[in-house]
C-alpha cells in the first residue's frame, strides 16, 4: 500500500514529467472524448485500441519464444486478486454485511443524487482531474501563502460557530 501510494504521490507532484504527462493526457483525452462521443464509442475504441496493443505484445512474445526455444508461458498471467477483492466489496456493501459501512454508501450514494443534479459527471471529472494533477504542485509551491489564508478563514468559521 505504502509503494501504490508513493507512486500515486509521485505522479500527483509531477516528479516523473514523462510518466504524468502520459497518464494526465490520457486521462484527459478520454473525458473529452466521452463529452463529445457517446460512452459506448468511446469504451468500444478504448476497448479496440487496448486489444491491438495486447494482441500484438501476445504475437511478439510468442514469436520471440519460438526463435528462442523458451517456455516463458502466457505474458498476460492475471491475478484473481483483482477481481475477488472488487466483487468482495460490491457485495459486502450491497448484501449489508457491515451495516455501518453500507449506511456510509447510502449516504454518499444520497448525496452524489444531488451532486449530479447540479452537475454533469464529465464535468466534474474533468474539473476533479484537472484540480488534482495541479493542485498539489500549486500547494508545494506556495505553501504559506495557503497556510495563512487557510488559517484564517479556519479561524473565522470557529468564531462563527462559536457564536
Amino acid at each position: 500500500k505504502k509503494v501504490l501510494y508513493r507512486e500515486l504521490v509521485d505522479l500527483l507532484y509531477w516528479r516523473d514529467l514523462q510518466r504524468t504527462g502520459v497518464v494526465f493526457g490520457a486521462s484527459l483525452f478520454l473525458l473529452l472524448s466521452l463529452s463529445v462521443c457517446s460512452i459506448i464509442s468511446v469504451i468500444s475504441y478504448v476497448a479496440l485500441a487496448l486489444l491491438s496493443v495486447t494482441i500484438s505484445f501476445r504475437i511478439y512474445k510468442g514469436i520471440l519464444q519460438a526463435v528462442q526455444k523458451s517456455e516463458d508461458g502466457h505474458p498476460f498471467k492475471i491475478s484473481s486478486a483483482i477481481n475477488t477483492q472488487s466483487s468482495s466489496l460490491l457485495r459486502r456493501l450491497f448484501l449489508v454485511e457491515d451495516l455501518v459501512d453500507s449506511l456510509k454508501f447510502a449516504v454518499l450514494m444520497w448525496i452524489l443524487t444531488y451532486v449530479g443534479a447540479l452537475f454533469n459527471g464529465l464535468t466534474l471529472l474533468i474539473l476533479g482531474l484537472i484540480g488534482a494533477f495541479s493542485w498539489p504542485v500549486i500547494y508545494e509551491k506556495h505553501q504559506a501563502q495557503i497556510d495563512h489564508y487557510y488559517g484564517l478563514v479556519n479561524k473565522q468559521i470557529k468564531d462563527v460557530l462559536g457564536k
